[in-house]
């Protein structure tokens, strides 16, 4: 850049007129200066007048390149920001205090507190707004300061993620506003740790990953036939060797919390329950062969539902999320041409519960509903796998179970519409798209970020067809979801590498409804830059 030219000026004869040449400075930083005038162009006059000082001429700005896409940038002239020597983080509000200093060392800036904002800053400030309205923000940038505002904490960390992967890679966030917010407020990544036992430190890694991606919601799905993999006090004789320790869930919660992830626990029942009937096989299903039901439980027998609700119950206290996962899927009594007649304890049980024309389902239906309230007094948002729910039957699933919608290849699987029509809410698990199962057992293929990124929306519940948008309030979002069936085909390394594009893909359609506006290798160039 060049320097600044000196101001000639000359005194002449005395009586004789003074000559003050004008020169144009330099203004702003970066950019094209104006040139100087040129010679002949003198001003002359007898008193001295201003000069003009115009700024340095920008480009309109360009939306930021992120992921998820944002959802609406207003362009403007400027140079942009960049973290720099000097720059800091300041809050305006205490309870911020965790999201500036989080991006504080992200950014390698200093971690200010609620000072003043000055050149070269980072502002985060709460609207005054209802927290609990939504997530969205808005991040400015201007004068060469940042200030991200939202109703909520969530809201201004979604800001501070926008602005790390803007400056990724020497990047600089562009000048302009940006006004972001999610399509779907329920944005999850779910992994089944029953099946295979994953790390605390693999489990923190993922929340990481998850939390720069906007993603809001971790399930664990942590009881199987396999293994039950979380230290348990009221039952420890079903923990299975290789667990998580309750004092390792609570360092996992306590990162997901300070990146506004809410762990989703799964205790899945009366099926996948084989790691609990192992330690009590009194408890196991039998036909009227003698032969034993893998993982399912009889639930004619009270012992049955006493353990499951201990294990409930005492999970509630280690879980403090919003959200519970009942399982409730495949249920081996239900899976069979004539549950009454191959179970004849269930359908007695089924008719002095509900009366003479109770069926097997009806019974089925009680236990999720028994389990739900278990619950209640926790005060959780309650889902079950679509294929928990059942037609024509006498009792009915309780009306607030949110739908967690995953298949429709299962025996009498209804379709999408019919939960939609009756007024209940459901959640994308789509096993067409959504669905990393380990072995590729069963015709499951690995999911693919591209055939997600150019095929699938939220709308997509089953098969490749999606549903009307009239329904499209009603589907809450969706789950990208690990299941470990063949657990030794992948080590965690593996699944987290074939994860990663899926993941990134999934977030771009929960988070912006719009078709992805760059082409699919343009997206995974933009993975790789901003990480």
């Amino acid at each position: 850049m060049s320097r600044p030219l000196a101001v000639a000026a000359g005194v002449v004869a005395a009586g004789a007129v003074a000559l003050t040449v004008a020169v144009w400075p330099e203004g702003g930083d970066g950019g094209e200066a104006t040139p100087p005038p040129s010679a002949g162009k003198s001003a002359v006059s007898r008193t001295p007048t201003p000069t003009p000082s115009p700024t340095k001429s920008y480009p309109l700005s360009k939306a930021p390149a992120t992921i998820p896409a944002v959802r609406e940038h207003t362009a403007a002239r400027g140079p942009g920001w960049r973290p720099a020597a000097g720059g800091r983080i300041v809050i305006d509000d205490d309870e911020l205090a965790d999201e500036g200093k989080l991006l504080a060392g992200e950014l390698k800036l200093a971690y200010a507190g609620d000072d003043d904002p000055r050149k070269g800053d980072v502002e985060l400030a709460l609207t005054g707004e209802d927290p609990d309205a939504d997530e969205s923000y808005t991040l400015s940038v201007k004068g060469q300061r940042v200030k991200i505002t939202a109703p909520s904490e969530a809201g201004v960390f979604y800001g501070t993620r926008t602005l790390k992967q803007e400056v990724k890679g020497e990047r600089t966030a562009p000048e302009g506003v940006v006004r972001d917010r999610p399509a779907k407020p329920q944005r999850g990544f779910m992994i089944d740790i029953a099946r295979k036992h994953f790390s605390a430190e693999w489990i923190e890694d993922r929340i990481r990953e998850l939390g720069d991606l906007k993603y809001n919601q971790l399930g664990l799905h942590f009881s199987d036939d396999q293994a039950f993999r979380i230290e348990s006090d009221s039952h420890p004789e079903v923990v299975s060797p290789e667990h998580l320790t309750k004092a390792q869930v609570r360092r996992i919660l306590k990162l997901a919390a300070a990146r506004h992830i809410t762990v989703v626990p799964e205790i899945d029942s009366p099926g996948h329950l084989g790691a609990v009937i192992k330690a009590h096989p009194s408890v196991q299903l039998v036909d009227t062969r003698g032969v034993a039901a893998r993982g399912a439980v009889d639930i004619s027998k009270p012992q049955a539902a006493e353990i499951v609700d201990d294990l409930l119950e005492e999970f509630a206290d280690l879980f403090p999320g919003r959200y519970w996962h009942l399982g409730a899927d495949e249920y081996s009594a239900l899976m069979v041409d004539n549950p009454e007649a191959s179970y004849p304890q269930l359908a007695a049980a089924a008719r002095e519960r509900y009366g003479q024309g109770a069926r097997v389902q009806d019974l089925t239906t009680g236990w999720l509903n028994d389990r739900a309230d278990t619950l209640r007094p926790y005060e959780r948002q309650l889902k079950a796998w679509n294929d928990g729910f059942f037609r024509g039957g006498v009792e009915e699933a309780a009306d607030d179970l949110e739908v967690a919608y995953w298949t429709g290849k299962e025996i009498g699987a209804r379709e999408p519409v019919e939960y939609l029509k009756a007024g209940r809410k459901v959640v994308n698990y789509n096993d067409e798209y959504l669905y990393y199962v380990l072995g590729q057992p069963n015709a499951f293929v690995y999911p693919t970020g591209q055939r997600i990124y150019e095929q699938w929306t939220p709308l997509v519940i089953r098969g490749t067809k999606p549903v009307s948008a009239e329904y499209d309030d009603q589907i809450l979002g969706g789950s990208f979801a690990v299941w470990c069936d063949l657990a030794g085909s992948q080590t965690p390394e593996q699944v987290a590498a074939g994860i990663r594009l899926p993941l990134r893909a999934t977030v771009q359609k929960l988070w912006d409804p719009r078709k992805p506006a760059l082409p699919w290798g343009d997206f995974v160039k933009l993975a790789d830059e901003v990480g």
